[in-house]
């Protein structure tokens, strides 16, 4: 019996850690986009109105686009650190 209640309390481990791995993922992806809207919208909307100029609409794109490039060779970086055992970079 004691095997099995360690089991158990392995298992809920695991998913109680990936259940706080799905939040974290959320909350940086949340956070992600809010710095993206409000970095891209102060760079190109230059006079809010009810839709974007053709102008507008290419800065957000190329800025939205930069931040996902920037984000993902920086994401790339780091998991490559650690998962060469340096850890904390």
């Amino acid at each position: 019996a004691r095997t099995l209640s360690a089991e158990m309390d392995s298992q809920n481990s695991e998913l109680v850690k990936q259940q706080v791995q799905a939040e974290l993922a959320n909350a940086y992806a949340q956070e992600f986009f809010t710095t993206v809207r409000e970095k891209c919208f102060a760079k190109c909307i230059t006079k809010p109105g009810p839709s974007l100029s053709s102008g507008e609409a290419t800065c957000v794109s190329r800025c939205t686009d930069r931040y996902v490039d920037a984000t993902r060779m920086i994401s790339g970086v780091v998991l490559q650190a650690y998962s060469s055992g340096q850890g904390g970079v």
